[in-house]
This record gives structure tokens, C-alpha cells and sequence, in this order.
């Protein structure tokens, strides 16, 4: 319920409402106080305060909120979740929600905002029909979803931050993720949200929300009409300004401008054009501007802060010819159902650019310290990597120099079950890319185990390596790594403290053992592996191939007795039996003229 507290000595409310001039003598010392009221979808709930200067809010432990009573625009009044809401839409904070009013409060507050502000609240009511189909209404301040001219639901621009057409008649709203910390007024302690982060006290939260809207929209072209000397009059004139437009694409850019998305959120800095990327796959067109970045690709564009980009990589793959550049990003990008932790940009090594940035020698100085320069000139991961470094004030990582491979690399080439990468050596960590991109702290490494898998061909060619995780939090995998690289390894993690254990010691000396213990299973194993290397057609079995020529009258035998000659096909070599007789010195040159025939294949039977 709502207390009521006026200062002794001064007239009541009531007594003042109708006076225009006179409410302004002592109405500032008298305020209307409401507990348990929630804003911006806060999780804890405030005390909020009503005064001839504005409003204020604030949570026992939380720094206060208030607003102006200038910014008051217009005022609603509807039922919320938590009982009945006063939505205020300020002139420069956007949507203010104040949740958690009981019915009775309405004509209290209704007075208030009168005498005191000037403001009539217009009660709302809210479409309860439970239909997916309606109109979308982009206002000054938020989307809103209308069903028979009633609002379904609404979401602050302030709210949204990325749009996108997923097909031809499809738009996707995606909107901002909080990480959970943040917890203050204004973004730093107690209860409300800033900008972007209302939801981030809710259990669960949602990410996005996909329209489909058909048909076409006429919209009027001012551009052409500038470009060809104004707008003639008459009805020629207005029907050379009309266009049709698909729907979904005329409201994808009519939202991308409300909500500052895309080229309209300020002047960039620089951009870098068909710029391939590994993770998400394909080419995005680079926009750098002051607090944030933009992807733009054919089918899907990104707006990402620097806020969260948490880390940067850089890193020359193994193959000497790319570099890769990296970008950790806290919460994922999400593409639908798909997250990703990281960004991948993949540059060529000879690919040189220069660029020179769009700002002024005084904002390079005052508001980035001197860390930009005006222009930049080099290969192009390396310039992109420093202009990043310079705007988000973050550490640019590159490989440890106590790593090299066996060929003088920072990475080796390895796999994660079926998807091939590079995994690099840092100083502090691990990551592997390009997919899944993999980030591993040595601060949460509890053993890296080396072991030998396969047969023993592949065994002795390749390793696979184990890294197990403390307190049991799992373990990941990297297979199929160069045998070359076992030494370089266990070098690097000798020198960065990390436990090791290694499998493959123990397999050799149990087989070395068994092989000296038994000199005949020694020459035998010897054997075996030397036949398998050289294949079947060197066993020396001849009484078998004999007997199976003497014994054999099918017509298998026949058919291929009598193509032997003709085919070219019956060679030692390229049949591979070992069981044909030795050629004379003569039919060398036959034997040369055969293989440059093609081959052909020897009949099994009908």
C-alpha cells in the first residue's frame, strides 16, 4: 500500500490540485512514497518516491535512480506481472517500467503526474486473445506487437540489439544478453538495469524472436527525387515516388534505424571489405566505430561491443601462409540455435593494405590517449589486430616463444574428433581453432596424458594428447599429432610447470620387454611388420599358387588365363597374389608397354 507522509505545517494534495501556479510554492516538500515497487525488471524491489522535481527509486543495499521531471513525455498505466505497471517514456532514457502497483494506486498517482507534471496517464489494456498473427508497430521508443489495435507485447529498442532477414519474408530480433553481474542502478549496484541489460535478473531470459511478414510495402523514394531535380506535380509526379518494396526488407530497415543498428549507430572509424572468417563461416565487410563493430555478410549481419570482446589472439598458422586472428566474445554470438565463443578471421601473409582512420588528431588524443595512430600501413591481419588493440584498450595474445614445433612453428596441426585445426601454445593457456574454437586456462589443468592409439603403423606415426581438467570437470582431446612433436611438448609444459604423464613410455618398454624375452617373437614381429609394409605380393608361397594353377579348372581360371595376355592385367605387381611365375629379362619392354595400357579388370565369373 502506498504511505502517504506530508510535511506538518503544509497543505495536503487534495487542497492543491487544482491550483496551476500555487502547487509550486510548497508541493516540492511533499512527496508520494510506494513500497515494493520493481524497476526496469529489477530483481530486488525498491522504495519509489513521487515529488513536484521528478521521481526516485532506490533498493536498501542499491545506489537511487531518479528521473527529471522534464523527461517525462507520455505515461501509461496497464496491468504487469506483478501487478499493475506505470510505463513512462522519457525524452532522452527511453522506456522507464515501474512494476508492482496495486489498482488502488491509480488515482493517486494520476494527480501527481497532473498538478505536478502536466502528464495525463492513459490507462492500456493488453491483448489476452493468445494470437500469434497481428501488426507490428515501430514507435519512437519500442517495438510493439498489436493484435485488433491492442498491444500484445513490447520491447524497448534499447532492448534489441541485432536484427536480421533469414529469408525472404522472415526477420529476426535478437536482443541483448546480460552476463549476469551486473547488478546496480544504472549498471553498478542495486537493482535496476542499464541500457540493454533489463532481463539480466530473470531466471530465464529470451534471445530472440522471429517475425514472418509476406506481401509488399509501397514506400516513397526522397532520393530519387533529389537526383532528378525534385518532385514533378501532379499525379505523374507522385507515382514516380512510389516504389514496392518487400515487407519483411522494409521493416528489417526501419527497425536497423530505430534501434541504431547497422551504419546509422555513428561514423566509422574504418572498414575492411571481404574479410574471410572461419567462425561463422563466410565474408564480413568489418565496421569499427567507438564502443562497437559490426559484421556485415550477405545473409546475417553482427553488432558486437567491445565490452564483449574479452580476449584477442593473434596467431601464424603452421602453414606459413595465414594468419589468424581471433576474438573471444562474452556472452557467444548466436546465429538461431548456434553459439560462438569465438570470432576466426583468417589473412593471408602477403596481403598488404593502408588505412587511414576517420577521427581527428584531438579525439585520438583525448578520448584513445595517444594508443591509435592516423594511419596504418602493413599486412592486413596485423593492421586490423593493432586498430582493435588500440580501440578496446585490450591485450593483443601471440604464441609463447618457448614453443616451437619440430619445423619452427607456433602451432601444430591436430584434431578434435572429426574436425581438423591448429593448437596453439600460449604463454597462460591453450586454444585451439579454428572449430570448435577451444580455450583452456593452465590454471584449470590437473594432468596432460600422452598415449599412442590405432595400429601400429599409425601408432608410431601420430600421438593423441589428454588434458584433464580439475576437480573433475571433464577433459578434452587432441588427436592425430605428428610424432615429431611429442619432444617440443614435453619440453613446453617442463618449462610451464604442468603435469605430465606419458603412456607411450610404458607401451614401448612392455613390448621391449616381451621382444627380448623371446628372441623368435622378436624376429617374427620383425617380420611381420616388414611384410605388412611391403604388401603381399613379396610372400614367398609359391607351392600354394602352384598347386591352386595345377588344381584349378573353372572357368574363372580360364577366363583370366586367357585375358592375361591381351589385359596386360597379370603382373606380379599390379595383382599383387605373389603367385604368377618369374618373368624372363626379354619381356622387359613388353612389361613397359603394358603399363602404359590401361588396366583392365579380371573376370571373377558370371
Amino acid at each position: 500500500m502506498a504511505s502517504r507522509r506530508p510535511i506538518p505545517g503544509r497543505r495536503p494534495l487534495a487542497q492543491i490540485e487544482n491550483e496551476t501556479h500555487g502547487a509550486n510554492t510548497h508541493a516540492d516538500v511533499y512527496r508520494e512514497s510506494f513500497n515494493d515497487i520493481y524497476l526496469d525488471l529489477s530483481k530486488e524491489p525498491g522504495k519509489c518516491r513521487f515529488a513536484e522535481s521528478g521521481l526516485g527509486w532506490r533498493t536498501p543495499n542499491g545506489q537511487p535512480f531518479t528521473l527529471d521531471k522534464a523527461e517525462f513525455s507520455n505515461v501509461q498505466w496497464s496491468r504487469a506481472a506483478r501487478g499493475y505497471e506505470l510505463k513512462i517514456f522519457a525524452r532522452n532514457a527511453g522506456v522507464v517500467q515501474l512494476d508492482g502497483f496495486k489498482q488502488d494506486d491509480y488515482d493517486t498517482l494520476q494527480k501527481c503526474f497532473k498538478v505536478w507534471y502536466g502528464v495525463e496517464i492513459a490507462q492500456k489494456e493488453h491483448a489476452l486473445r493468445g494470437w500469434n498473427w497481428g501488426k507490428n508497430d515501430l514507435t519512437r521508443n519500442e517495438l510493439t506487437f498489436n493484435v485488433r489495435n491492442q498491444p500484445a507485447f513490447e520491447v524497448p529498442y534499447t532492448e534489441i540489439s541485432n536484427t536480421n532477414l533469414v529469408g525472404k519474408n522472415e526477420v529476426s530480433v535478437e536482443f541483448a544478453l546480460s552476463n549476469g553481474d551486473d547488478t546496480g542502478t544504472n549498471g553498478h549496484l542495486g537493482g535496476a538495469r542499464a541500457k540493454g541489460k533489463k532481463t539480466g535478473g530473470a531466471v530465464d531470459q529470451l534471445t530472440e524472436v522471429r517475425f514472418y511478414i509476406p506481401g509488399t510495402e509501397t514506400r516513397k523514394d526522397k532520393a530519387d527525387d533529389d537526383e532528378e531535380g525534385g518532385a514533378a506535380s501532379g499525379e505523374e509526379g507522385e507515382k514516380s515516388d512510389e516504389k514496392q518494396e518487400n515487407a519483411a526488407n522494409a521493416f528489417w530497415k526501419s527497425l536497423s534505424e530505430k534501434a541504431e543498428i547497422g551504419e546509422v549507430a555513428g561514423e566509422t572509424f574504418a572498414t575492411f571489405l571481404e574479410v574471410l572468417h572461419l567462425t561463422p563461416r563466410g565474408r564480413f565487410d568489418i565496421d569499427l566505430y567507438e564502443k562497437s563493430f559490426r559484421l556485415r555478410g550477405k545473409t546475417y549481419d553482427y553488432k558486437i561491443t567491445y565490452e564483449n570482446a574479452k580476449r584477442f589472439f593473434f596467431l601464424p598458422k603452421p602453414d606459413d601462409i595465414h594468419q589468424l586472428l581471433c576474438v573471444g566474445l562474452d556472452p557467444p554470438l548466436r546465429q538461431g540455435q548456434t553459439r560462438y565463443p569465438f570470432l576466426v578471421m583468417q589473412f593471408k601473409k602477403d596481403e598488404d593494405t593502408s588505412i587511414e582512420l576517420n577521427m581527428t588528431d584531438e579525439d585520438l588524443q583525448e578520448k584513445f590517449s595517444g594508443k591509435l595512430q592516423s594511419s596504418y600501413e602493413g599486412e592486413v591481419g596485423t593492421v586490423i589486430a593493432k586498430i582493435f588493440k588500440g580501440l578496446t584498450g585490450k591485450r593483443l595474445t601471440q604464441p609463447s616463444p618457448d614453443f616451437r614445433s619440430h619445423h619452427g612453428m607456433a602451432g601444430i596441426k591436430c584434431s578434435i574428433k572429426a574436425n581438423e585445426g591448429n593448437l596453439f601454445c600460449l604463454d597462460k593457456a591453450f586454444i585451439f581453432v579454428p572449430k570448435p574454437a577451444t580455450y583452456i586456462s593452465f590454471d584449470h589443468i590437473s594432468v596432460v596424458t600422452m598415449s599412442r592409439v590405432g595400429g601400429s603403423v599409425s601408432a608410431s606415426r601420430t600421438f593423441d594428447i589428454t588434458i584433464s581438467l580439475k576437480s573433475g570437470a571433464g577433459e578434452h582431446q587432441f588427436s592425430n599429432i605428428n610424432r615429431e612433436e611429442q619432444a617440443p611438448l614435453e619440453n613446453f609444459l617442463k618449462v610451464k610447470g604442468i603435469k605430465t604423464k606419458n603412456e607411450m613410455d610404458g607401451d614401448g618398454s612392455m613390448l621391449a620387454a616381451a621382444l627380448s624375452a623371446d628372441p623368435d617373437l622378436a624376429s617374427s614381429e620383425d617380420e611381420e611388420v616388414v611384410r605388412q609394409d611391403r604388401g603381399s605380393a613379396d610372400e614367398d608361397d609359391e607351392s600354394v599358387d602352384e598347386d591352386f594353377q595345377a588344381d584349378s579348372d573353372s572357368d574363372v581360371a580360364e577366363e583370366f588365363d586367357s585375358d592375361a595376355k591381351s589385359s596386360g592385367g597379370g603382373s606380379d605387381a599390379e595383382d599383387g597374389e605373389g603367385g604368377a611365375e618369374p618373368m624372363d629379362e626379354d619381356s622387359g619392354s613388353d612389361t613397359a608397354a603394358k603399363v602404359e595400357r590401361p588396366k583392365k579388370k579380371a573376370k571373377t565369373g558370371k
